[in-house]
């Protein structure tokens, strides 16, 4: 039985994609990495839907995570045209990004638009993913400044 569940777990897990994410070291804490990234978004004119604090939310249950937080953040001129390819990409928007405290500092972590839309019926040479992939090369990259 236990070989079983070991052989179906494996099976699983070798038929999942691995999901490239891409990374950016950050010279601040994971609290002013992400106060200087909500500055980039809202400077940029993109709203911030949530700020989630996984290492509260972690103490909040008596467990304990390294220091974590999730952006989530759009803009629906951007994010529309893609979800009117594929509604199913309302699954995926709004965009996220994590900063993260790593082994070696603060890391913030996303996932490209072409990774995260591959596999839904969305032209990943439109302008709302290329629109996409920008704005998140930029943000990120204001945050370390």
């Amino acid at each position: 039985m236990i070989r079983t569940i070991l052989g179906a777990v494996t099976a699983i897990t070798l038929a999942m994609p691995a999901v490239a994410l891409e990374t950016l070291a950050s010279p601040y804490s994971v609290s002013e990495t992400m106060d200087k990234l909500v500055a980039a978004v809202e400077g940029a004119g993109a709203s911030v839907i949530a700020r989630v604090d996984h290492s509260d939310a972690a103490g909040s249950v008596d467990m304990e995570l390294p220091e974590s937080q999730l952006l989530i953040f759009g803009n629906p001129k951007v994010g529309t045209p893609v979800m009117q390819q594929d509604l199913r990409a309302g699954l995926i928007l709004p965009l996220r990004v994590l900063v993260s405290e790593g082994d070696n500092g603060t890391v913030i972590t996303w996932q490209s638009p072409n990774e995260m839309f591959s596999g839904l019926d969305v032209d990943l040479e439109s302008e709302s993913v290329k629109m996409s992939a920008g704005a998140l090369q930029k943000l990120t990259a204001k945050a370390v400044e």
